[in-house]
């Protein structure tokens, strides 16, 4: 069965806070199916969102990133909304950023934190300076313009989720979805949301140095993935112009005196400059690899479009069916 909205809470001991949420989403969009994916909360998490009226499921590999891995699996909606179970994001603009993929056909849509309340109602300082960062590298080495990469409110279509590969195990999935996003040529927009800082007693499962440097080996990685060219070329031309530092003095003897008597420098640098013309030969050959890669994507974007019209066709004769047989009674 498929929803028309189906609002996504990933959950772990967030008893404090996880009712008002529901609550909230549930008065904003009363449309939508409101599902909890509890991973092994030990304060009481999934009964009290079930009370709240959540449809509550389990997921018991540990991991922000393991939990939407099993959302996007079991969940047919024609839009997701995805939401933080700690209470940090309004559920007033859920609307509008619903209204976005529904009927302007977006992909993606951002909860842009950073354009509002972030910077104010966070109290953490490295936090705001990781968020910062991220958000330069990722615009500037994809050439897009994110308004805020890390935040957990967002909105996605039938097709992004269906066609995004959950790689990420943790907190880093934000990243990742946003590069996908941004490298496969999804329409994505930003909305400005407000931010409010955690309730009291409501504690952050984000470790700011360890998740940090998992999200910019993410960012490293992904580059690497999605731009070889360019990562392989940058590595090949830092390479050679090292190289051809070591080899200049020695050439320029080599001319003067007509001997050779660092041997050892000379062989280095040609070393050098054999890796590097390896790396730019590897970063062409992926390249290649890529542009394949973009179009069977494509191809797999067109098989999740007729999927979804399959589901929406199915879904309109079980309404009509029903339809008759009320009419028929």
């Amino acid at each position: 069965m498929k929803d028309r909205i189906a609002v996504l809470i990933p959950c772990y001991n967030e008893s404090k806070t996880i009712e008002k949420v529901v609550k909230d989403f549930r008065r904003v969009l009363p449309e939508a199916a409101i599902y909890v994916y509890d991973n092994n909360s030990v304060d009481g998490t999934g009964e009290i969102a079930k009370r709240a009226g959540a449809i509550v499921r389990r997921e018991r590999m540990q991991g922000k990133g393991s939990v939407i891995r099993r959302m996007f699996r079991e969940i047919d909606a024609d839009c997701y909304v995805m939401t933080d179970g700690d209470d940090t994001y309004p559920a007033e603009y859920a609307r509008e950023m619903v209204n976005l993929v529904l009927d302007e056909q977006a992909d993606m849509v951002v909860g842009d934190r950073l354009s509002s309340t972030y910077f104010t109602e966070n109290k953490r300082p490295f936090h705001n300076l990781g968020n910062g960062l991220v958000k330069g590298c990722i615009n500037h080495l994809f050439h897009s313009d994110i308004k805020d990469i890390m935040t957990g409110y967002r909105a996605f279509s039938y097709a992004f989720v269906k066609t995004y590969p959950v790689l990420a195990k943790g907190f880093e999935i934000e990243t990742d979805m946003t590069i996908h996003a941004i490298t496969r040529n999804m329409l994505v927009r930003n909305v400005v949301v407000d931010y409010r800082d955690r309730p009291l007693g409501s504690v952050s499962k984000l470790n700011t140095y360890s998740d940090g440097a998992k999200v910019l080996m993410t960012i490293a990685r992904m580059y690497r993935n999605y731009k070889p060219f360019s990562f392989f070329g940058i590595l090949s031309l830092l390479i050679f112009i090292i190289s051809m530092l070591m080899f200049t003095p020695v050439l320029l003897e080599f001319f003067e005196t007509g001997l050779v008597p660092r041997f050892p420098t000379l062989i280095v640098s040609m070393f050098g400059l054999l890796a590097a013309l390896q790396l730019f030969v590897a970063g062409l050959i992926l390249s290649t690899l890529q542009e394949r890669d973009k179009r069977r994507f494509e191809f797999q974007l067109q098989q999740v479009s007729d999927q979804y019209r399959r589901l929406c066709a199915a879904e309109r004769r079980e309404t009509s069916a029903e339809d008759g047989m009320s009419s028929a009674s």
